[in-house]
């Protein structure tokens, strides 16, 4: 069985109470690490972590020195305390199933902040207590949730968008078609059908095996397929088999791919050809310009929410079929403000239709 950091896997979580807060001390004593303590438990050790800082004291010893030691019954307090906060002068109020939908979407469904609650306005979804996404941001960084903590978040983003200069450099693959000459209306992302495509490798880097990652630019729909390397016979593979699964329709639902200049996709002429027509052209490649990431965008946003659950240095190889479909199948629910918080499954229903 591969070792995946993160997965979107359903748990049920709840909150440490007393009891387990004297079994963390009662190991404490008995030299117990936070790691096996938590396995003992069958709870996540940053759990164990978090809540051994929260319930530490500094005591004074008999030869005047200091040590730092875990008490339960301070952990409790300190607990109660927080959870107090989520009363009276704070916007959630006594809300405990709306602080506990958010623990939940942010610590085990891997969801920002804004992603949860955009979710929550979009489905229509009941609490007796509602709060923004800034203010939410806030019980966070103060600590508010017991649960979670800006750990538990995606990179935040800068706000300030990144300008960029184009610089126009010539392409190594003079035989592929530059996206200066992609047709204007594709930039629209009115039309389904014009992807973007890009391979993340882990551990072994080039060599090792590796995803090939595609984008739909309207609907930000995904596809990752996993590849024992990174080659160019292996992209071809991928690309032959979605052909070959969508038969007639594959032209319909494939109209281009933009992809960088990397040696896995120079094959233009081997990725454009039809496997099931010969002679016949299935799609229409295009290569944004040398260190133009911007150019495929959707692409790249797509695989930083990849590495939430795909940490750099992963061992590619290791994981299962089913854990890369887990991870699409999140990718293709998750919500997204640009399209008021529907997800790429949603948007691609209805511009499909």
């Amino acid at each position: 069985m591969s070792h995946l950091n993160n997965t979107t896997k359903r748990r049920s979580f709840k909150h440490l109470d007393v009891r387990e807060r004297y079994q963390i001390e009662i190991l404490l004593k008995e030299g117990k690490k936070p790691k096996e303590i938590a396995k003992v438990m069958g709870r996540d050790r940053r759990t164990i972590e978090r809540e051994i800082v929260r319930g530490s004291v500094r005591l004074l010893n008999s030869d005047l020195t200091y040590s730092v030691k875990y008490c339960a019954d301070v952990g409790q307090r300190r607990y109660e305390e927080a959870s107090s906060n989520k009363g009276a002068g704070l916007k959630i109020g006594h809300d405990h199933e709306l602080a506990n939908y958010i623990e939940k979407r942010i610590k085990e469904d891997k969801y920002s902040p804004d992603a949860v609650i955009g979710e929550i306005k979009a489905k229509g979804l009941r609490f007796r207590a509602m709060i923004c996404t800034k203010t939410l941001y806030n019980y966070i960084d103060k600590g508010i949730f017991a649960n979670i903590s800006n750990k538990d978040l995606p990179v935040k983003r800068n706000k300030k968008k990144r300008k960029y200069r184009r610089v126009r450099i010539a392409l190594k693959n003079l035989r592929g078609t530059s996206i200066e000459e992609r047709p204007a209306h594709i930039e629209e992302r009115g039309e389904y059908g014009h992807w973007e495509m890009d391979c993340i490798v882990g551990k072994g880097g080039e060599k090792g095996a590796a995803l090939l990652v595609l984008t739909e630019r309207s609907t930000r729909q995904e596809i990752i397929r996993k590849m024992p390397d990174k080659s160019q016979a292996s992209v071809k593979k991928e690309i032959d088999k979605l052909e070959r699964k969508y038969g007639k329709k594959f032209t319909k639902l494939f109209k281009t791919v933009t992809v960088d200049n990397g040696t896995e996709f120079l094959d233009s002429k081997g990725l454009e050809a039809s496997v099931l027509v010969p002679g016949k052209m299935r799609l229409k490649i295009y290569y944004a310009h040398p260190y133009s990431s911007w150019e495929r965008g959707s692409n790249e946003n797509a695989n930083k929410l990849i590495r939430r659950f795909i940490p750099k240095g992963t061992d590619i190889g290791k994981l299962t079929e089913k854990e890369i479909k887990r991870i699409e199948h999140w990718m293709n629910n998750y919500p997204r403000r640009i399209f008021g918080y529907r997800t790429a499954n949603e948007m691609a229903k209805i511009v499909v239709a």
